[in-house]
């Protein structure tokens, strides 16, 4: 299946499972369900790198959604090298109904984001975004993401974390699924980064954009 085709298909399966409009009580009942959450994440949704979990303050909601039903039904997370997304697995699976997820993700969507520190070293920002320049057809020029093409933003995300998810790409860690449409948009252009310094010049780059 070729690429612009599978866009077409993300962009339908996108507009027709989250366009649901959120319910004024969602964010009181998920701030409640989020509680089992904070535990790794943290309160404000700032995350936790000593345990590998990502901040998900600034992430929307439709994306948010999106990924806890992929950990639920085992799309994602499930690959026995993927410490992390196992951990995740089990979590997303206490919440029980597809109104729980629909809570919690417009809780996290609620979180009031902040601009990530740089922790990793050795990244080459002026490198990265002729690198990230593909990247933009998605993500957009200011990696903002657009939910059209299911492509999130990139922005508020930890340097750490953008790093091992593009390593977990290029690995087939994740988005080797069959069923995972949407994650399979983006191994082909972790492909394209032809060693962890590249992707780090990426990240370094993407980090800049604030």
């Amino acid at each position: 299946m070729r690429f612009p085709l599978l866009l077409a298909l993300a962009a339908v399966l996108t507009s027709a499972s989250w366009g649901r409009p959120v319910a004024a009580d969602d964010l009181e009942r998920g701030e409640a369900l989020y509680k089992l959450c904070a535990q790794c994440h943290g309160p404000e949704g700032a995350g936790n790198p000593t345990i590998a979990a990502p901040t998900l303050a600034g992430l929307p909601t439709w994306y948010i959604e999106s990924q806890v039903h992929k950990f639920r039904d085992g799309v994602r997370g499930a690959h026995p090298d993927d410490m992390a997304g196992l951990r995740m697995g089990p979590m997303a699976r206490t919440l029980r109904s597809d109104d729980d997820v629909k809570a919690v993700a417009a809780y996290v969507g609620s979180l009031t984001p902040a601009d990530p520190h740089a922790t990793l070293e050795g990244g080459d920002a002026t490198r990265g975004q002729a690198l990230f320049a593909p990247c933009t057809a998605c993500h957009g020029p200011d990696a903002a993401g657009n939910q059209t093409l299911f492509a999130p933003t990139l922005r508020h995300n930890s340097d750490w974390y953008l790093l091992a998810q593009l390593q977990k790409f290029k690995a087939g860690l994740r988005g080797a699924n069959p069923q995972d449409t949407t994650g399979m948009l983006m191994r082909p252009m972790a492909l394209t980064l032809s060693d962890e310094q590249a992707m780090k010049d990426v990240v370094a780059y993407i980090l800049t954009l604030k």
